[in-house]
């Protein structure tokens, strides 16, 4: 059996369900690269009580390791927040039933819920988005485009930061953009920095200001569209001054 668990926010936003499960695999791994772990991995291994194997991409999705050993015994692939919320986990599902393994999702608390402690409300939100490091050579803008569609039907954005990206280099990137194309869709945006944790920040203020303040990372950037009047009230304590 292959358990898919989800880790949540926080080291102990694990279920009592998937705790319970990754406590009887005799293998357990940590998928490292679709959101970065709040807390170091000895401070997972004294809460599951397992040894537990950090797991690349390419381990994950290119090779078939985990899914040989879940064949022959119970095998836990621990991810950040909820499993299904990266479609990587899905693949692996997919590939699992290709070879007759069975596969247990254990759901948990996501990014695409909590980020809802901002007041905003989640039924205004649009397309995700996803804010990858640039290069040299290859600097991609859909992000952006993303944001521009969704405020055309008054839809809020989620834009999540890639592994290694810090989000003052983020909203960089936002700045560079709209200085291009001179659109000034960029009022005031929120970061959500270690959402669900103790650690919690999240600031509402305008992008030159916030662009200067330090972050914690996981963290991601929320483009408010039109507000309702609920979701003005409920900003106003993350204003930033």
């Amino acid at each position: 059996m292959l358990y898919i668990i989800g880790l949540g926010l926080d080291k102990k936003d694990i279920t009592l369900k998937g705790l319970e499960a990754a406590k009887k695999c005799k293998k357990v791994y940590f998928e490292n690269y679709t959101s970065t772990l709040p807390c170091s991995i000895p401070e997972l291994e004294k809460i599951i009580g397992k040894k537990i194997i950090s797991a690349d991409r390419s381990f994950v999705e290119e090779k078939n390791v985990i899914l040989e050993e879940a064949k022959k015994q119970d095998v836990a692939l621990l991810v950040m927040g909820d499993p299904l919320s990266a479609t990587t986990h899905t693949e692996i599902i997919l590939r699992a039933e290709k070879i007759k393994v069975e596969a247990k999702v254990i759901h948990s608390v996501s990014i695409f819920n909590a980020i809802s402690e901002t007041g905003l409300q989640l039924y205004k939100f649009g397309k995700t988005a996803s804010i990858p490091t640039w290069q040299k050579s290859f600097k991609p803008e859909s992000f952006y485009d993303i944001i521009k569609d969704n405020l055309k039907i008054n839809a809020h954005t989620l834009l999540l930061i890639d592994i290694g990206l810090s989000v003052n280099d983020s909203l960089g990137y936002l700045k560079e953009i709209s200085e291009k194309k001179k659109d000034k869709i960029l009022n005031d945006i929120l970061i959500c920095s270690r959402i669900g944790t103790e650690n919690q920040k999240i600031v509402f203020g305008n992008l030159d200001k916030l662009i200067k303040e330090k972050f914690e990372l996981p963290a991601c950037i929320v483009v408010p569209s039109k507000l309702h009047f609920m979701e003005e009230e409920a900003l106003k304590k993350f204003k930033n001054n």
